[in-house]
């Protein structure tokens, strides 16, 4: 927590000089001498002693409190977005992919996954596609129009997917394009207070398979995300026991050919922990769609703070109703 004008945290002295004052009234109160000649109608009225006098007194300090506090324009430490954040979104698109051990197929999982990141991601986030199978594609350069970006996303199913897996030149390709993205942006226009630097561009990557294509291995394309500053988020997509079957085992009637395609969670996982970033196993439409989502939520964001005078504020006043409305339903009343 921090304070736009600290200063005016003395403010707060206010509370101590109104527990004073209410103190001293009450010892003034209790020097006065009452007659009454009707005892029974006096204690009716009076009431027997009970700590729940002072709850509204307490709440109307804490309401003080509030008011002050909020003098000071408080601001609470957050994730804010920012107007030079990038996200490369990386997408399997290999033959594998039309597996349906994650439904309807895992490249439908993954369509639908991306485009829950793309409603929960800041709009002023700019987002970029590859797709890849023995090589990457730009699928959609990296901008805030989402609407390209998921015109891209349904065009994937017409990428080439065969080949086999190039995972780390998928990985370089992203990293290249996310550098470039980042030497091309203007001057950084943030709503809110950055506390610290962040990386600006990140990478969600998501493959089904191991690398069987490309000239570089996973780990060399996540050493280029790690020298670049680039965490890369990955995302293993498929079950174990996953097999694509594909209609053309021969001639003469013979059966289809079933060939297994489990992920690789091994290798995306090291490369999520050697750039910073996260790894996540999902075996079904469900996980994955979870695991965007949360992405969506933190991606493109830098550390900062927001201002919550108006929370304090709301707080104040809900505190002096609570006060107001308990001191009249525990006001002692003539019978």
């Amino acid at each position: 927590m921090s304070f736009g004008h600290p200063l005016l945290l003395l403010t707060l002295l206010a509370v101590p000089l109104a527990i004073g004052l209410y103190a001293l009234l009450e010892r003034r109160r209790m020097r006065y001498a009452i007659t009454f000649t009707n005892v029974d109608i006096l204690a009716s009225v009076a009431g027997r002693r009970s700590l729940r006098r002072y709850v509204p007194p307490v709440l109307f300090l804490i309401a003080l409190a509030l008011l002050c506090v909020s003098l000071a324009r408080p601001r609470r430490s957050t994730l804010v977005a920012s107007d030079k954040a990038t996200v490369i979104l990386v997408v399997d698109v290999s033959g594998s992919m039309h597996a349906t051990d994650v439904k309807p197929t895992r490249l439908g999982a993954a369509q639908a996954a991306v485009r829950t990141f793309l409603d929960h991601v800041p709009s002023r986030v700019r987002v970029g596609l590859i797709a890849f199978s023995s090589e990457p594609q730009v699928a959609a350069p990296p901008s805030t129009d989402r609407d390209v970006v998921r015109q891209s996303l349904d065009e994937l199913g017409f990428f080439q997917a065969y080949g086999g897996t190039a995972i780390g030149d998928a990985l370089a390709a992203a990293v290249d394009l996310g550098k470039k993205t980042l030497q091309g942006s203007g001057p950084q226009t943030i709503a809110y207070v950055v506390s610290k630097p962040s990386p600006l561009v990140s990478i969600l990557f998501l493959s089904d398979g191991k690398q069987t294509r490309g000239s570089l291995t996973p780990l060399a394309g996540a050493q280029r995300a790690k020298t670049a500053g680039i965490p890369v988020y990955t995302v293993a997509l498929g079950t174990p026991n996953g097999v694509l079957t594909r209609p053309f085992g021969g001639f003469g009637g013979v059966a289809p050919t079933r060939i297994p395609v489990p992920p690789d969670p091994a290798t995306l996982s090291a490369i999520a922990r050697m750039t910073g970033g996260k790894f996540f196993n999902a075996q079904s439409s469900d996980a994955l769609q979870t695991a965007y989502k949360q992405l969506g939520s933190k991606l493109g964001r830098v550390p900062g703070s927001k201002e919550v005078t108006n929370e304090a504020v709301l707080l104040a006043a809900l505190a002096l109703l609570a006060a107001g409305v308990l001191s009249a339903l525990w006001s002692p009343r003539l019978p």
